[in-house]
């Protein structure tokens, strides 16, 4: 699924291609997905020019002149850029914009939101106002004093993003192998050290994912023509029964809260 660096991507592949453009109208083919009233959602939506776009955690905003369009990607959102094509079958929402240009919306389990909130008050609205910080914004004495109390193991903390922000599967895998850290270990016996090091391994992780455009593995893959290259960079994700990098142990793969969860049994306690 997407996580922090393919959303990133995303918002800036986007950027690329859609600022400046206004809408005209909006198609709703599975208007499910759209968690504001309907008739408000597409009334509102109309003529608003995209002036830019932003990212919070795994939420792309795109800010027009007098709304912010909150959008979550779930596990297999994409987006495509077309103009006056076939609609294909897991295209469910349709942006036409004033130039002939559409921006369509891809998904094939239908997990997306889409959201339109007053462009005033979006941050102080759900879903962005129970998001926490990410890594590279989050002190580690602040998420210390979060896991304390928690006794739900080290992964399922990770990916709580009312705790921290940006991390899903894959990247969680990665920043505990990277800290030596077992994801069933209860969150609460991490020492303030342990945390650091958690903050510090998120951080590179998710920058150097970032740098190269994110990971392009099965369950996710980029739409616009970007595929990223951090898969080649992952050192336990997706690589059961290879040898550790560090250790040359076989990686296990493992359930964890129901998540396939990749782990190096002899680095990792």
């Amino acid at each position: 699924m997407p996580e922090l660096p393919e959303v990133e991507t995303v918002r800036r592949t986007l950027e690329l291609a859609i600022i400046g453009e206004t809408i005209d109208h909006v198609v709703a083919i599975y208007p499910k997905l759209i968690t504001t009233p309907l008739d408000d959602f597409l009334t509102q939506i109309k003529n608003q020019t995209i002036l830019k776009l932003d990212r919070m955690g795994k939420y792309l905003i795109f800010l027009t002149n007098d709304y912010a369009l909150i959008i979550h990607l779930r596990m297999e959102g994409k987006f495509f850029i077309k103009t006056d094509e076939p609609i294909l079958k897991h295209e469910h929402v349709i942006f036409k914009f004033k130039s002939g240009k559409e921006l369509r919306y891809h998904d094939v389990r239908k997990f997306g939101t889409i959201t339109l909130l007053s462009k005033d008050s979006y941050l102080e609205s759900y879903p962005l106002n129970k998001l926490a910080l990410e890594p590279k914004d989050l002190k580690p004495d602040v998420l210390f004093n979060k896991l304390k109390s928690k006794s739900i193991e080290i992964k399922a903390a990770l990916l709580d993003q009312h705790i921290i922000s940006g991390l899903g599967n894959i990247y969680v895998d990665e920043t505990l192998f990277r800290s030596h850290i077992h994801p069933t270990r209860p969150a609460s016996s991490l020492t303030f050290e342990d945390v650091e090091t958690i903050l510090k391994s998120a951080i590179y992780v998710l920058e150097k994912a970032t740098s190269l455009g994110g990971t392009t593995i099965r369950s996710y893959t980029s739409s616009l023509g970007v595929h990223g290259r951090f898969q080649n960079e992952l050192m336990v994700h997706m690589k059961q029964g290879e040898p550790c990098p560090i250790c040359q142990t076989p990686i296990i793969k493992m359930k964890v809260k129901g998540r396939g969860t990749y782990v190096c049994p002899n680095c990792q306690d």
